[in-house]
């Protein structure tokens, strides 16, 4: 026979359920009302560069803070086109910007702003070409240091293996790429929509001349209709859990929270990397010039999910063997797009590998380095 429960048993469930759902209550309210949202992207930074929209930032290496070892040469992130880089600085203790700094790191970013209707001429070969090495030779003046580390996050690392590519002479000590698409074919409905014979770009476009934000979020929602159903179950499961409901709202907010694309690099992007799959096949022009992954030598690793219904599995998988560096490694996790950066997979998994990975292939810096950067 089941065992019955004790009265006692019964009162402490009925207590901690009663408990709960006054925490839920609460909870709810504050989310409906926008108040006690969780501050996102707040390591302390410096622009050290800036062209149109585009900046360069530096993050604060506070020595009493971040002690220990430090590593040179310094780090620069390209980050995606398409969304918002605080994903890569979510919150404090939650940060995988946090953590390279914590590991010895000097750390930059290339962020892309908000593009308007300035920017939508921009192709893909301004970012490749002009941005990215301009921002390359700042991190050079400012570190005085002759290499960069260059780490590239989702559409990020595209532009960071056609700069590589089309740049074998760049200074460049090591190449990471993070969730970085290579077979369009597999990048669901949204690549599908410009597949050959598909829909135009031009007829997508705002009055800006770019793509807007909620074409992106449209297209990524649609490769998985049923999260948002989802993710709202599971919040009313966990609405009385404070911290979940902080971490809930701080990776939601940012996964609705998308740039412009801009117009030209868009029509680019449909044209050469989805309808001509062209870093798959080999077929890739930026500035007039050929380029092949292949021409890629430097040390090399991919970070990829096997959960990531953003930028699939299949549209990663083929990379590792596209880049021609001898010295090149993968790694693919059980995770999803988000859960790579952030959460507990990033801690224990992601960001440790990438870390090792940067250190086996960087400086030790004595004292007095350190102190001059400080």
């Amino acid at each position: 026979m089941p065992t019955v429960p004790s009265p006692q048993t019964v009162l402490d469930r009925v207590r901690r359920d009663v408990e709960r759902n006054t925490l839920r209550a609460r909870n709810g309210i504050k989310m409906v009302a926008g108040v006690d949202r969780p501050g996102v992207g707040q390591t302390p930074k410096d622009v050290v560069w800036q062209r149109g929209r585009t900046q360069l930032w530096h993050y604060r290496n506070d020595p009493e803070i971040h002690g220990g070892v430090r590593y040179g040469p310094p780090l620069l992130i390209v980050f995606s086109m398409v969304s918002r880089s605080y994903i890569l600085d979510l919150t404090p203790g939650n940060s995988f910007v946090e953590q390279l700094l914590t590991a010895g790191f000097d750390v930059y970013m290339l962020d892309w702003g908000e593009p308007d209707e300035r920017d939508a001429n921009n192709g893909l070969e301004d970012y490749v070409d002009d941005y990215i090495p301009a921002g390359v030779d700042r991190v050079l003046e400012l570190s005085g240091a002759d290499e960069v580390n260059l780490f590239g996050y989702c559409f990020g690392g595209d532009l960071a293996l056609l700069y590589a590519a089309h740049h074998p002479d760049a200074p460049l000590r090591s190449l990471t790429v993070l969730a970085t698409p290579v077979d369009f074919r597999h990048m669901g409905p949204l690549a599908d929509i410009f597949a050959v014979g598909g829909m135009d770009v031009g007829s997508v476009l705002d009055s800006d001349g770019n793509v807007p934000p909620s074409i992106v979020v449209q297209g990524f929602r649609a490769l998985t209709p049923t999260a948002e159903v989802t993710r709202y179950v599971t919040l009313w499961e966990r609405l009385w859990n404070d911290e979940y409901v902080a971490s809930y709202q701080a990776m939601t907010g940012w996964s609705d929270d998308h740039v412009p694309f801009p117009g030209a690099a868009a029509r680019q992007t449909a044209e050469m990397l989805v309808r001509g799959n062209g870093m798959v096949n080999d077929r890739l022009t930026v500035g007039g010039d050929r380029v092949h992954l292949s021409d890629i030598q430097v040390p090399f690793l991919t970070v990829r999910a096997n959960r990531d219904h953003i930028v699939p599995p299949d549209a990663t998988a083929p990379l590792i063997d596209l880049v021609g560096s001898p010295d090149k490694h993968e790694l693919c996790l059980d995770a999803g797009h988000m859960g790579l950066v952030v959460g507990r997979t990033a801690a224990k998994t992601t960001v440790p590998t990438i870390i090792d990975f940067v250190r086996r292939r960087s400086d030790p810096l004595d004292a007095a380095e350190t102190s001059r950067e400080a």
